[in-house]
C-alpha cells in the first residue's frame, strides 16, 4: 500500500481548495513541530497552556469562582479544579473566601502569579511582533476579524453537534 502524501503548503499541487489549505494550516498551527518550540517561547517550559489560559482570565476578570473560571475556560469543573490545584501548588494563585458566599472560595493571582504573567505578557508581545511584523495594519485587522469569526464558527459547530460521515461529532 502506498503512503498518503502529507500536504504541507499552498504550493503543494495536491491542495486544490481553500478548505484544504485551511485544514493544512490548522494542522500545522496545532501540531507542527515548530509549534512546541513556539509555545515554549511564549510561555516558558514549566507551564501548561491551560494554566496560562487560567492566569490570563484571572488577570482579565480578577478573583473568580471556580464555576465561573471553568465556564470562561470552556472546560468542566473538574478540569478547572485540577488546573487551579497545579497553579496553587506552584504558588501562582491563591484561594480566598468568596465575599458573596460564606461557603465558597474564589481564586486570585498571587504576587508570583502576577509576576509570571507579566513576564509571559512581554514574551508574547515580542514574539507576536516578530510573527505579525510582515502584515500591514489593515491585514492585521482583517486577520483579527477572520479569527474571531473562525472561533464563533467552531463554537457554533460544537453547539450544533454537526453530524456528518462520523455520527456523534
Amino acid at each position: 500500500m502506498e503512503a498518503m502524501p502529507i500536504v504541507r503548503s499552498r504550493t503543494d499541487p495536491t491542495v486544490v481548495t481553500d478548505g484544504q489549505r485551511i485544514g493544512v494550516a490548522w494542522r500545522e498551527l496545532r501540531r507542527g513541530a515548530s509549534m512546541i518550540r513556539f509555545r515554549e517561547l511564549l510561555y516558558g517550559p514549566d507551564i501548561e497552556i491551560g494554566q496560562v489560559d487560567a492566569l490570563d482570565l484571572l488577570v482579565q476578570h480578577g478573583p473568580s469562582r471556580m464555576r465561573d473560571l471553568a465556564d470562561a475556560l470552556r472546560v468542566d469543573a473538574s478540569t478547572a479544579t485540577r488546573t487551579v490545584a497545579r497553579l496553587a501548588d506552584a504558588g501562582l494563585v491563591e484561594r480566598v473566601p468568596d465575599p458573596d458566599d460564606a461557603r465558597g472560595v474564589r481564586v486570585r493571582l498571587s504576587a508570583e502569579g502576577e509576576e509570571l504573567h507579566a513576564v509571559m505578557g512581554e514574551r508574547r508581545r515580542l514574539l507576536f511582533d516578530r510573527v505579525l511584523g510582515g502584515f500591514e495594519p489593515d491585514e492585521l485587522s482583517t486577520l483579527a476579524d477572520l479569527l474571531e469569526r473562525l472561533v464563533a464558527g467552531v463554537d457554533a459547530a460544537v453547539a450544533a453537534r454537526v453530524d456528518g460521515p462520523h455520527p456523534g461529532l
